[in-house]
């Protein structure tokens, strides 16, 4: 079970400040588990877990079987935002630091659509061009930009090689249940569809066929995130003060309105890295409008100490730290005895590596609380399916709790669509003749 630790915060707040915020926090959950908050349509993630069944699972189990009797070695998965971000987080964080070859038994997963780099999408074209390769493009309208340019291209390669009636075996499309070009696409050419619900948003879709499809390709067991995920639900869905969702979400509100408006996610662990930019996506979308918002980011540690460390520690005081904390480690290595010590680092022969970065954790906590930066600790047990699949859960519950709580809808993301816009008019898109007219004048 993941937990939280709230001493970091102490020495900023007292236990009358502390409770007076949970009790907000309650509220927001109220709002939440009622469904009478604002953006209430956008909730079917709320528990879902629970009603996640064997036939579901198996369906994404299919694909792999049958991929593998096609001895596919390589997935391109396309989507962009919480389209990509769930899956690429758990593949980085249950995967090998080097080598996805290292990693599992799985297919190798590249992913495209989440940019408009001309290189990296050339550069996917070397990387396929002697892989058996298969693709998942994620989208519900099918003509989002940066993922339709993406798929436009390697749908094409996929085509020309293996030709037509084989590439609809090799695309799967996970896409709206009625609607949208790419559900039409689908539909015409008899790609395997799965559904991405209206009542779920991308950020929050990790748990759907938009992650777990890619995550079971690369080799992992999305049975057991699932479980995790579902143990989740039950502790999460309880309205209880020793909720971990609902005490996240009280101490980040807490900080804010006291002035701490940035956090910073910081783990001790580079396999996280994606898990911070799934969780920046998050709560980044979900909070920052109405011209409110923690803004979130994040720091690898022990690396962006020798980076980032002065600013956090002597720079303006408006930000606070979220600290992930993954008690076991999967592999151990221990510090060996120098005969010569020129490094005179003998006085830690014989101990883990993990006891130094544990020290240097706490170190730097105790610092940085000693410079006037508040901590929370996220306490998780570690880093395998089933505590990642509970992870994903108890951050979603705590952001659609904590919007609640900051006074914004945390299911909508009306500003996304500007730079959208923009981009159609400046690339000439029809319709949109008179907006490139006006942006033309400001270029």
């Amino acid at each position: 079970m993941i937990t939280i630790d709230k001493s970091g915060c102490k020495p900023f707040a007292n236990e009358q400040q502390i409770n007076s915020y949970m009790d907000k926090a309650l509220k927001g959950f109220d709002t939440l588990e009622s469904g009478s908050g604002a953006g209430n349509d956008f909730i079917g993630w709320n528990h879902l877990p629970s009603t996640i069944t064997k036939e579901v699972m198996d369906e994404y189990k299919d694909v792999v079987s049958r991929w593998q009797a096609m001895n596919i070695d390589t997935v391109v998965v396309i989507g962009i935002g919480g389209s990509y971000l769930g899956a690429k987080a758990a593949i980085s964080a249950l995967g090998h630091n080097f080598t996805a070859k290292l990693s599992n038994k799985g297919m190798h997963i590249l992913f495209a659509g989440s940019n408009m780099s001309e290189d990296y999408l050339a550069e996917l074209t070397d990387v396929i061009e002697d892989r058996n390769t298969a693709c998942v493009v994620i989208s519900k309208s099918g003509t989002t930009t940066e993922p339709a340019v993406a798929f436009r291209i390697v749908k094409q390669y996929i085509e020309q090689k293996y030709g037509m009636e084989e590439s609809a075996e090799r695309i799967v499309a996970v896409t709206d249940r009625n609607r949208g070009a790419l559900k039409s696409l689908a539909t015409a050419q008899g790609y395997t569809t799965f559904v991405i619900e209206d009542n779920i948003g991308g950020r929050y879709s990790v748990l759907t066929p938009v992650g777990l499809l890619a995550i079971a390709l690369a080799g992992y067991d999305i049975d057991a995130m699932v479980r995790g995920a579902q143990e989740a639900e039950k502790v999460c869905s309880e309205r209880s003060e020793s909720n971990p969702s609902i005490q996240y979400a009280a101490l980040r509100n807490m900080l804010y309105d006291a002035g701490y408006k940035t956090e910073i996610l910081v783990n001790y662990n580079p396999r996280l890295l994606y898990v911070s930019e799934w969780w920046k996506q998050l709560f980044g979308e979900s909070e920052g409008k109405d011209g409110k918002g923690i803004f979130p980011a994040s720091v690898t540690n022990t690396t962006d100490l020798h980076s980032m460390g002065q600013y956090i520690q002597e720079g303006e005081r408006t930000l606070f730290e979220t600290v992930l904390h993954v008690a076991s480690c999967r592999r151990e290595m221990l510090i060996p005895f120098d005969k010569d010590n020129l490094d005179n680092l003998n006085y830690l022969a014989g101990r883990r590596v993990e006891e130094c970065n544990e020290a240097a954790m706490n170190a730097t906590i105790i610092a940085h609380i000693d410079g006037g930066v508040p901590q929370i600790k996220v306490e998780i047990p570690s880093m395998d399916e089933f505590n990642l699949g509970w992870l994903f859960y108890f951050f979603e519950k705590a952001c659609g709790i904590s919007g609640y709580v900051l006074g914004v809808n945390p299911f909508n993301q009306p500003g996304v669509e500007a730079y959208k816009k923009n981009m159609f008019a400046l690339l000439g898109k029809p319709g949109y003749e008179e907006l490139a007219a006006e942006l033309k004048k400001r270029l």
